[in-house]
């Protein structure tokens, strides 16, 4: 294509609009799809009708081609069922359940939450002892999001539960023993 033949803001659209896709593909949830769309429909229209080629034109094109792809990706809804894949903040984390799908430890781990959003997988840390890969659990505390701390649900739920099965086993060990010590006297 020479030089001065006009095509060139039109055709230097399409490639920017092109390739902001490509990013967007790379890295999805930036939106930058919405103005690689705009850029590549004013650019396709910039080339197939040179008289639509002006700067002025092409800018109107942009601006018409970015509001009908912002439209269309806010009902398509791309990413989730309309904002339901996101996560607001950490704290919403808190209650969520989910799977362990690498054995969780007090140090390492990693979890798979329902309804986790785009990523539901999270490095996760047990209260206390370990959680077997395949287990529910319920995340306790969000802890910035980056690792959550985990429970698992099969096990006592809190401080109460625990405290309950614990006073359950003393007294099942005493009942226990409280029966070897007939039957020895008997």
């Amino acid at each position: 294509m020479a030089i001065g033949t006009g095509l060139e803001l039109p055709l230097l659209l399409l490639i920017a609009g092109i390739v902001l896709a490509i990013a967007e593909a790379a890295a999805p949830g930036a939106h930058l799809i919405v103005l690689g769309v705009a850029l590549t429909a004013a650019g396709l229209i910039g080339l197939l009708f040179p008289p639509l080629g002006t700067p002025l034109a092409l800018a109107f094109l942009v601006f018409v081609a970015g509001a009908i792809a912002l439209y269309g990706y806010r009902e398509l809804d791309f990413y989730g069922g309309k904002g339901e894949a996101r996560t607001a903040d950490s704290a919403s984390l808190t209650g969520r359940t989910g799977r362990v799908v690498e054995r969780v430890t007090e140090t390492e781990g990693r979890v798979k939450l329902a309804g986790g959003g785009f990523n539901p997988f999270f490095a996760a840390r047990s209260v206390a002892g370990e959680i077997p890969e395949g287990e529910e659990i319920v995340v306790v505390d969000p802890g910035g999001g980056n690792v959550v701390t985990v429970e698992s649900l099969s096990g006592p739920a809190d401080d109460i539960d625990r405290e309950l099965d614990r006073a359950d086993t003393e007294t099942a060990t005493a009942a226990e023993a409280d029966r070897e010590s007939e039957t020895d006297s008997a």
